[in-house]
């Protein structure tokens, strides 16, 4: 019998199903179902609108096909996701290829996708239309971003593939310009995994480090040919033009040709029209610059020549008016024995009126005015150290009574009072004061403190309680020796 049979009656008084139904079990029934729906829709082609789309850590895809009026649950295995043309997204209408099966243990009919792809050219344009309005809503195409092109680049990253004729474009185009060292990161640039080889390169680029084996380069060029849509949808990812968007080197895309459009060159820093655009935005022609050098150089000396021959006019206009040595010598001659004399005659007049102010500071400094000066600063010092003293008794006489009330408090609370009262403290061995008889046990060594010193004594006899009697009866000495 075959596993998928229906069970058949057992052993004699078994009981027996009523008239012809066959008798399923659960997984029976479960599996006869799974395999009619592989067998009737073993490759069917599906269009919808993906919703709940979830992307498990296993790397399987799940999600939701649904239309107007129902809803297909769906799911993709990692090998046939890392294989599908298009990115899956909630909302976007696709066309998905594969098989139908059934899920026994949750008795829910799915389907497997093997394939994907968009539903015609219009839900892709609005597929870019939505990505370019969300991107757009976080500031990455903001026109504050863009950054200069440096204006003559030592070393230009390229990341193209390095098959097409894009590259020998760009190459032969800066050997004619301006020869620079060029480095090219090769990657796809259509089809699947394209878009995550170009963002890795940007990142790739940008993660080299300034003075490493292989220089890091100062400007990027993202460049492909022209395509359909579907072909340049590798630079409509986000990946990509998030790549573009953090990259820290200067970056022009060229994707396409001129009427093309990519997402990546609302992202970069300069869009180029084409590859060959792209390297002529990169560097100057060398030869305009030669002949731009050469023709400032030129003026630079033309210039110089003429200056020099106007200092040298100048020069002889100033020499023809200035006089000559000896009678400036005379001048100067005259002019020093003049200043001699006011010398001689300030320093005689300076220093009479020095002598004068010295004689009248002289008759201000009589020995009686001396002698009274002096005693009144001794008066004053005398009654400064009188003040400063009874200053400090009076402080000391403050604070010591500040300190006898605590003192004097401290000592009425002290438990020392109360042994002169007559009491006393009993310390066990193990030094800690003893609260209860039944912590002395007989023969224990204990030490008793009184108000006037401590003695050691020992426990002799058990705990018995005390009896009583009357004052006219009292216990007569025997010869047992004293705790104390």
């Amino acid at each position: 019998m075959s596993d998928f049979e229906p069970s058949q009656p057992g052993a004699a008084g078994a009981p027996t199903a009523p008239g012809n139904v066959p008798e399923y079990t659960v997984t029976e029934l479960s599996l006869r179902l799974k395999r009619s729906i592989e067998d009737n829709f073993g490759w069917v082609r599906v269009r919808g609108e993906i919703s709940g789309f979830k992307r498990a850590a296993s790397g399987h895809l799940y999600f939701s096909l649904k239309d107007a009026d129902s809803l297909l649950d769906g799911v993709c295995w990692k090998g046939s996701a890392a294989r599908l043309g298009v990115k899956p997204e909630d909302g976007m209408e696709v066309i998905c290829s594969g098989k139908l099966t059934s899920y026994p243990g949750r008795s829910k009919y799915q389907m497997v996708v093997e394939r994907m792809e968009l539903a015609g050219l219009g839900a892709l344009m609005a597929l870019l239309e939505q990505r370019k309005q969300k991107l757009a809503a976080e500031g990455l195409f903001a026109p504050e971003r863009k950054r200069p092109l440096p204006y003559l680049p030592r070393v230009i990253g390229v990341v193209t593939s390095p098959t097409g004729a894009v590259i020998r474009d760009i190459l032969h185009r800066l050997a004619d310009r301006f020869p620079t060292h060029v480095l090219v990161w090769p990657v796809l640039v259509q089809g699947e995994g394209a878009a995550e080889q170009v963002a890795r390169a940007i990142r790739g680029f940008n993660a080299l480090p300034e003075n490493g084996t292989v220089p890091r380069p100062d400007l990027l060029i993202v460049a492909r040919g022209g395509g359909s849509l579907e072909d340049l949808m590798a630079f409509n990812e986000e990946a990509v033009v998030r790549a573009a968007a953090a990259s820290d080197i200067p970056l022009i895309s060229a994707v396409g040709h001129e009427t093309d459009t990519t997402l990546i060159d609302y992202a970069s820093d300069r869009r180029a029209p084409t590859p060959t655009a792209a390297a002529e935005m990169a560097v100057p022609v060398r030869l305009d610059l030669v002949a731009g050098v050469a023709g400032l150089d030129e003026r630079l000396r033309r210039s110089i020549t003429r200056m020099a021959q106007d200092k040298r006019r100048h020069l002889d206009s100033l020499g023809r008016g200035l006089r000559g040595p000896r009678e400036q010598l005379d001048m100067a001659r005259q002019r020093f024995d003049d200043l001699s004399d006011r010398l001689r005659h300030a320093l005689r007049v300076g220093v009479a009126a020095q002598r004068a102010r010295m004689e009248t500071a002289m008759a201000r400094l009589r020995p009686a005015l001396l002698k009274r000066e002096v005693a009144d600063y001794g008066r004053r010092l005398k009654d400064a150290d009188a003040r400063l003293l009874r200053a400090m008794r009076q402080r000391q006489a403050e604070a010591t009574q500040r300190l006898s009330q605590p003192a004097k408090l401290l000592e009425s609370l002290s438990y020392r009072n109360v042994l002169a009262r007559g009491f006393a403290v009993i310390y066990g061995a193990d030094g800690r004061a003893l609260n209860s008889a039944e912590a002395m046990a007989p023969g224990a060594n204990v030490a008793i403190e009184m108000h006037d010193g401590r003695r050691d004594a020992q426990i002799i006899g058990g705990s018995s309680a005390p009896k009583k009697t009357s004052p006219s009866t009292v216990a007569k000495p025997s010869k047992q020796e004293s705790l104390f």
